[in-house]
């Protein structure tokens, strides 16, 4: 029965969803308290969320488009659709707490995002800011330890010539 199939795919990418939500969050929580050392595992973990919320998305796609010609909407219906072409009874319910839940979710993803991008920017800025503010002098030592510099040692170079 494709109904079933369909609440059991919105179950699993509301599942999913939580998930990038928490990934998010765990995200944020390194990069205010400043252990930039992990944010690199962290963004890696978003990803896979997001690759396996596009196969749920995909799964769903092929759900939705099974239940769409049995009842009576077209392949490519949306989630609101199937609910408005629902029978009688409780599927139009269950579908719409389903598509609730997973709009508010996806408010919340897209607030923790944002402001993990602000973090990310202004980190950045911050890396340039500094990496422009440090001089870069190349140094060599010689035998017994000395340092040159590459101001001085052309300078040694050209005392030579």
């Amino acid at each position: 029965m494709g109904v079933n199939e369909l609440s059991a795919v919105l179950w699993r990418e509301r599942e999913l969803l939580e998930l990038l939500l928490f990934k998010l969050e765990e995200e944020q929580l390194l990069l205010t308290a400043g252990k930039s050392r992990w944010v690199g595992h962290a963004s890696r973990e978003v990803e896979q969320v997001m690759n396996r919320l596009r196969d749920a998305a995909l799964g769903r796609s092929v759900e939705v488009a099974e239940l769409a010609t049995e009842w009576g909407c077209s392949e490519d219906a949306s989630l609101r659709e199937i609910i408005g072409a629902a029978p009688a009874g409780p599927w139009q319910d269950i579908f719409t707490a389903h598509l609730a839940a997973m709009t508010e979710l996806t408010g919340q993803i897209r607030e923790v995002r944002d402001v993990n991008e602000q973090f990310l920017r202004t980190a950045v800025r911050g890396v340039q800011e500094t990496l422009a503010g440090v001089e870069t002098v190349s140094g060599t030592y010689d035998a017994s330890g000395s340092a040159h510099h590459a101001e001085s040692s052309s300078l040694l170079f050209d005392e030579k010539l």
